[in-house]
């Protein structure tokens, strides 16, 4: 499946490149002005030091700037790549679908065609601009923040340590169990798209015999479906917020507490205590990015795996080695020609057709109801 997206990157590779580097760059930045911070307060402040506060000053003012700088960088390749992405799966898969069979359309259903090249490519857009955006940056931010931490104090980063790999594994759990209701969502679009086009496109007759109240029944009840599903979906995503919140606020207790007896002991500064809180938020809040983007990759999951349905589909109408595109006088020639709805099915609809009819006769088809005389003038467009 990600080869077969991958594929569909095309012109925007480098976009899609240059982006995580953008991202990368601005928490290098963000994780410098703590540091920076703390040597303003133990060197500075405390020291009574005006030109070292003002050097410092004056540095954390270029690092915000080049973080910034990087984080609109990478905000614009971003939104260049996935939007870009978006555009050439929908081409893509229209283009696609243009060679397909109606027993091809027909597994699909055009509804279900609908809901591919809109809301499921829309999905796969957002998850991808996520991707490249925060699953560079979040994993980034929690290392370059652990790191710092541990040059400071080995001691009170430990306590980030712990927290971060019980927070990551409760997401990882919450992200799994909310998965298999966004897998059941996006189908349901299919139905919901079907209802819409049924109702519009047959609106004459629906008014002609006063369905209105029924069609709209059928359509409430299948909205009614994918509001149930995405409620079940996101009471297992909302928990994600709160128990962030509560690590945050413990971490922040534990350093406070134990930071404050080291400070009386003379082990710590307090110019460093102040940068672990900072480091505290940096870590916590990345598990939390972290997590909205595996939340939205697992509703992309399902979406992703729509999408390449259409585009691994193998039309059952090919041409031959050497197909005849034109013809030249407008003749028609059957020659034993059978032919089946199913390709599995034992009896054919049509059987033995051999017919010539040359260049402006007209001919008159006679049978029965069911005798196949559709089938056979829909054979001489390939339909």
């Amino acid at each position: 499946m990600i080869r077969t997206i991958a594929k569909q990157v095309k012109e925007y590779r480098n976009a899609s490149i240059v982006t995580p580097l953008f991202m990368l760059l601005e928490v290098i930045m963000e994780t410098m002005i703590p540091f920076l911070m703390a040597s303003i307060i133990d060197n500075g402040v405390n020291a009574g030091d005006i030109n070292h506060i003002y050097k410092t000053g004056a540095l954390m003012i270029v690092c915000a700037l080049i973080g910034l700088s990087g984080g609109m960088l990478g905000g614009r390749f971003g939104a260049k790549a996935s939007a870009g992405l978006a555009k050439n799966l929908r081409a893509e898969m229209f283009s696609h679908i243009q060679t397909f069979s109606f027993a091809n359309i027909d597994k699909f259903s055009p509804a279900g065609l609908v809901t591919r090249l809109t809301t499921d490519v829309s999905n796969i857009q957002n998850a991808y601009q996520m991707i490249l955006k925060m699953l560079m940056r979040a994993p980034a931010s929690i290392i370059c923040a652990l790191v710092m931490a541990f040059m400071i104090n080995a001691r009170l980063a430990s306590i980030y340590l712990i927290a971060a790999l019980l927070l990551g594994t409760a997401l990882i759990l919450l992200v799994i169990h909310a998965t298999k209701y966004f897998q059941q969502v996006f189908p349901r679009y299919d139905d919901l798209n079907a209802s819409i086009e049924e109702n519009v496109s047959a609106i004459r007759v629906v008014k002609a015999y006063v369905r209105e109240d029924y069609e709209t029944k059928k359509l409430n009840k299948a909205s009614e479906n994918i509001y149930k599903l995405f409620v079940k979906a996101e009471h297992n995503v909302i928990i994600n917020s709160p128990l962030m919140q509560f690590t945050v606020y413990c971490c922040i207790i534990l350093i406070s507490w134990i930071g404050a007896k080291m400070i009386v002991a003379s082990s710590l500064t307090t110019g460093e205590l102040m940068s672990l809180l900072t480091y505290c938020m940096n870590i916590l809040s990345s598990l939390m990015m972290l997590s909205m983007v595996f939340v939205m990759i697992s509703m992309s999951v399902a979406s992703v795996q729509r999408v390449c349905e259409v585009l691994d589909e193998t039309p059952d109408l090919v041409n031959p080695d050497q197909p005849i595109m034109e013809v030249p006088d407008g003749s028609i020639r059957f020659e034993n020609v059978d032919f089946s709805y199913h390709k599995n099915t034992k009896e054919y609809v049509l059987s033995d057709i051999n017919l010539d009819i040359r260049s402006g006769e007209t001919i008159g088809i006679m049978g029965g109801t069911g005798s196949s005389k559709t089938s056979l003038v829909n054979l001489i467009s390939r339909l």
